[in-house]
């Protein structure tokens, strides 16, 4: 499995969000930076730190020109929820049969079982300028992201 990497074209995919509407990578690249993370599970400690410190730097995302992504393989309605709940600013795709996470090379952690949490910081062009990965870091992603985002 080919695993995406700084330097390398952004994988186009085509997802619904939390909304049931179709989200195709290929109507943003060439137009938007985009901050694209991938994260285990909705409602999971881990992840909802991780997702409320991306909606608390929202505001910086959108100011350096970027558009925040959510993907795990939870459901939409899953996501709804989560975003519901947790008054997330930003999209959250479904990635249900996981194909945009292996079409990244997402690796899963311990003992594959549990799924990868990395982001990816994407160029206007479509060019992936950055990657983080780290399972246990969840608050490290944002600071990360941005200092990725600000020196474009």
């Amino acid at each position: 499995m080919k695993t995406i990497q700084k330097g390398d074209q952004c994988p186009s995919f085509t997802l619904n969000d939390q909304e049931g509407k179709t989200f195709n990578s290929s109507d943003f690249i060439g137009k938007e930076n985009l901050v694209i993370y991938f994260y285990p599970k909705d409602e999971t400690a881990g992840c909802t730190k991780q997702a409320c410190s991306f909606r608390d730097a929202y505001e910086d995302f959108i100011e350096a020109g970027a558009r925040v992504i959510g993907i795990s393989s939870d459901s939409e309605e899953s996501h709804k929820k989560f975003v519901e709940k947790n008054r997330l600013p930003f999209t959250l795709l479904a990635d249900s049969d996981k194909k945009v996470r292996k079409a990244f090379g997402v690796p899963t952690n311990l003992l594959g079982l549990i799924p990868g949490r990395v982001t990816y910081v994407i160029d206007k062009k479509g060019i992936v300028q950055g990657v983080f990965n780290s399972q246990m870091k969840f608050d490290q992603h944002v600071p990360e992201a941005l200092k990725i985002i600000n020196g474009l």
